[in-house]
């Protein structure tokens, strides 16, 4: 980067360093002016205005100007009166922090732009600025200043801690610090005056966080965050300002730009107070967020978040949008998609509020609905686990909650901890006697075993639930147990007594309303006649899965109708039109980490049996990562056998699940 701002600077061209506080812009100015280059070029005539050390206004931008070029001129009335010597001779001139003189709501401000932008005009002179600020005179280069790298943030921090060996927990605290060279500063700064060695460190880290970057001669982070909200352009824009960027630090990805109507209702323009925190370098903006630097989120987030009125108003426009009831029959599924973008978001809202208002049933119901978004829309585990089961075993939401977090561990093939979790909540539900509850996780509950194995256990609990539900009179219910009765047939080699219950199934389901059901009764079809060797009506139901799923877009059905039949074209030695059938099963993999390892395994076990070795060993080490991550132990064992099986082409094929 200075390599690029010399060559800059050698071509007069006006450069603006942009950039929030303490990211390094007077450091990244000053090298400049000392780099070999520059002072080749131009020698003496290197000039450093401090524009935060004079008030602000054009009478004394300008004093201050005459006073660096030798010009000798007491009171300039303006830039003409300099003009002679501004125009002799080659300069480079850096504005240190700019926005102090340039914030356009300053009582001079007009005055103050039209000198600025009238020395920009010059052609033998280069104007730097160092701001905060983004809004200088036209022309100006910007250049974003980013956060340090990993490797300049160790080096920055270990030249000041003074240390003969380096620590990666320390590098860790760096990182949680997004590599801001101020806070790694005033970290190393305080670490070394105090002596503290890395434990200690660590420990003063881990309860003060930010709170923590103080040295003794009162330089400190908030100092310099503080300073960015005295300026006029932030004060314009009202009291809640502050309230709003409060609510952007709370949030790990900051605020989602699509959503700024629904969770600030109330703000008025709060299209452009967003702009002007990134104006004013608070802010900047990543994958359509709005977001901060973690040591300036640290900072502003709410210390006490039940207090801030704006951040509670934003929480319940959250809980009320993960309201809306999953029914994948009903095309209100897309309305609960948004969760794909914002689940870090959500996730610690809900972490943060079954802290601090564990005995709030709003709080509770949230977190279940927000089990049941990830389930459906990003397959992955939950920090909200240990919550969730630390609650007291009366708590009135507990089985719910311990329900669908078990489908989310299903979902992501920890089949273990599904059954365990699923278990607990059934235990709970049968103590209090509501038969649909009980009915609902036992089929659950049934589906699991299958998973595990344990296909008989999970036989009595398909049938005990297909018999609450009869009772219920609940058709749909009834069809949903046939269904898991299937599958726990195939698996458990009843090939008959499973096509009975799947068509038993069909025959109980609508055709229009229960089309999800219908599309999961031909997909378990399709896998049952594979089995018994029947190809064409196996062919036949996964296609008519897949023509069922897809106005639905629903991907887990499209996805495991592919998957079946690449099964079944690479069982009949038909590889070609098992890698089409795979990879279209891995592009409806969507947000779904665990069917994506699956698609991996699958599409190894093609390219191994054509010969294709490293292909094969590639997707099979990818589906080891990603099962191992997710904790799916089944599926990981047998793809590592897999991977045995390539690395030694002696040991016998095993054929994949």
């Amino acid at each position: 980067m200075i390599d690029k701002i010399v060559d800059l600077a050698e071509n007069f061209a006006q450069i603006a360093l942009i950039g929030a506080g303490g990211i390094g812009k007077t450091s990244i100015a000053l090298a400049v002016l000392d780099h070999d280059q520059i002072k080749r070029r131009f020698g003496h005539d290197r000039r450093f205005i401090r524009c935060d050390k004079f008030p602000a206004s054009s009478t004394h931008l300008l004093r201050q100007l005459s006073k660096v070029i030798g010009a000798g001129v007491e009171n300039p009335e303006n830039i003409s009166s300099l003009q002679t010597v501004l125009s002799s001779k080659e300069m480079v001139i850096v504005l240190d922090n700019a926005e102090s003189i340039l914030d356009p709501q300053g009582t001079d401000a007009q005055e103050i732009y039209d000198v600025v932008e009238e020395l920009s005009q010059f052609n033998n002179i280069c104007i730097c600025i160092t701001s905060r600020i983004s809004t200088t005179p036209p022309g100006y280069k910007h250049i974003d200043i980013p956060t340090l790298p990993m490797d300049a943030a160790s080096d920055t921090f270990y030249q000041i801690y003074d240390s003969d060996t380096r620590s990666d927990v320390v590098n860790d605290i760096l990182e949680q610090l997004d590599f801001h060279p101020l806070s790694i500063i005033l970290l190393a700064t305080v670490a070394y005056q105090n002596k503290w060695d890395v434990n200690r460190l660590t420990r003063e880290w881990g309860q003060r966080r930010t709170s923590v970057l103080k040295t003794r001669h009162n330089k400190s982070l908030a100092d310099t965050i503080e300073l960015s909200l005295t300026s006029r352009l932030f004060q314009e824009l009202g009291p809640d300002a502050r309230a709003v960027l409060e609510v952007v630090a709370f949030f790990p990805q900051g605020v989602d730009e699509k959503n700024l109507d629904w969770l600030f209702p109330a703000i008025a323009n709060s299209a452009d107070v967003f702009d002007t925190f990134c104006i004013l370098s608070l802010t900047y903006r990543s994958s359509g967020f709005v977001t901060m630097l973690a040591p300036l989120r640290d900072h502003l987030s709410p210390k006490d978040p039940k207090a801030s009125p704006l951040l509670c108003t934003t929480k319940e426009h959250y809980f009320t949008r993960m309201s809306v009831k999953i029914d994948p029959n009903n095309h209100n599924l897309g309305e609960t998609k948004w969760i794909v973008s914002e689940d870090i978001n959500v996730e610690h809202l809900l972490d943060i509020f079954t802290t601090i208002d564990v005995n709030s049933e709003d709080v509770w119901i949230a977190c279940s609905n927000f089990m049941e978004y990830l389930r459906w829309h990003k397959q992955r585990p939950t920090i909200l686990k240990a919550k969730i089961e630390g609650l007291p075993d009366d708590h009135r939401l507990k089985p719910e909650c311990l329900f669908t977090l078990s489908l989310v561990f299903g979902s992501v093939g920890n089949h273990m901890e599904w059954k365990r979790l699923v278990s607990q909540a059934l235990n709970l539900w049968r103590e209090r006697g509501s038969d649909h509850e009980v009915a609902k996780t036992l089929l659950i509950l049934s589906y699991a075993n299958c998973q595990v194995c344990l296909y008989k256990e999970g036989m009595e609990q398909g049938k005990e639930a297909l018999g609450l539900y009869e009772q219920l009179g609940d058709t749909g219910k009834q069809a949903e147990c046939l269904i898991g009765l299937a599958w726990l047939f195939q698996s458990d080699e009843q090939p008959d007594a499973a096509e009975e219950a799947a068509l038993r199934a069909i025959d109980l389901l609508p055709e229009e309303g229960e089309q999800y059901r219908v599309c999961k009764s031909h997909c378990v079809l399709g896998d049952i006649y594979q089995s018994k060797g029947e190809m064409e009506k196996a062919i036949h139901h996964n296609e008519v899965a897949i023509g069922i799923a897809s106005p639905f877009n629903w991907h887990d059905q499209i996805f495991w109708a592919h998957h079946n039949l690449a099964r079944l074209f690479y069982n009949q030695g038909r590889f070609d039109d098992a890698q089409t059938h795979i990879e279209h099963a891995k592009s409806h993999a969507v947000n779904n980490t665990y069917y994506l390892g699956c698609a991996m395994e699958q599409q190894a076990w093609i390219w191994y049996k054509q010969d294709g070795l490293e292909e094969a060993r590639s997707e099979a080490l990818r589906a080891v990562d990603l099962y191992e991550k997710l904790g799916a132990v089944r599926d990981l064992e047998r793809c590592r056998e897999l991977l045995r099986c390539i690395e030694d082409p002696r040991l016998p094929l095993v054929n994949p699940a």
